[in-house]
């Protein structure tokens, strides 16, 4: 199964596992089955929203055509288990954002849908894509003939298996991974610096740490513990149980704060 889905900054991994684990548990008592359903963790590829989505969008939707899961197009626009087939308005599916995907078909919803089903009949013989699915210098550079054209002329352009996107695409991802990954616990230097930082808030603010890790719902202590949350989770890279266990709250409060703000 393939999902393009655009993370929040507290990243992708936390909907995976209520993704995967919901879908799990669902299946084993629609099935009366116990035990693990999936063997291995999910895989995720960083993409450029610019220069891939509507490639994304099409090779995906293809994928059970490619699977000979149906015969042709005609039962593909009718497929229940595709998101092309919502696209469409053949299917309903209140979580896939139907009307984003459309725009950029066209400005009118009927021209778009044409356009758009134009646009995946164009690939029904292309099978399957290489530089879409692996191979980060072939995704980056933007498929076989560039890679070679680049080795004729002596060029090197950044690459990364994770990432699927022009060269300069891929070292800006790595740059943002990178300062992140530099705060990142469990590693002395950074614990040394993170108490060093909750402490400089906590004494410009007048809340003493007993307060911040205490539970206090004092306005003043939950305004620190809102700001600290903030930046060691979307600055710095912190795990959030790290973070809920300095500041004294659960997880789940530090998910509400850091959703809190990005509405």
């Amino acid at each position: 199964a393939h999902i393009l889905l655009r993370s929040s900054e507290m990243g992708l991994s936390g909907f995976m596992r209520r993704l995967l684990t919901g879908y799990a548990v669902s299946y084993n008592r629609r099935h009366r089955r116990w035990g693990h359903l999936f063997q291995n963790r999910y895989k995720s590829i960083v993409c450029d929203e610019d220069a891939y989505f509507t490639e994304l969008v099409r090779y995906i939707h293809l994928n059970p055509l490619r699977a000979k899961l149906v015969k042709n197009l005609s039962q593909l626009d009718r497929y229940r288990w595709s998101g092309h087939s919502v696209l469409l308005g053949k299917v309903e599916n209140d979580w896939q954002d139907r009307d984003y995907v459309l725009k950029w078909f066209g400005k009118t919803q009927g021209r778009a849908k044409d356009a758009y089903r134009n646009y995946v009949k164009k690939a029904i013989g292309e099978g399957r894509r290489p530089e879409l699915v692996g191979g980060g210098l072939i995704r980056s550079l933007g498929g076989w003939s560039a890679v070679k054209a680049m080795r004729r002329s002596g060029g090197r352009e950044l690459s990364d298996d994770r990432i699927l996107g022009s060269g300069e695409f891929v070292e800006r991802i790595i740059k943002e991974a990178e300062a992140k990954i530099k705060f990142q616990l469990p590693v002395s230097e950074n614990h040394q610096k993170i108490n060093e930082y909750i402490s400089k808030i906590c004494k410009n603010e007048k809340v003493s740490i007993d307060e911040l890790t205490g539970g206090s719902r004092r306005k003043e202590v939950s305004g620190v513990r809102n700001r600290i949350a903030i930046e060691l989770v979307k600055g710095r890279g912190v795990a959030l149980a790290e973070v809920a266990r300095r500041v004294g709250v659960s997880t789940s409060a530090i998910s509400k704060i850091l959703k809190r703000t990005s509405q």
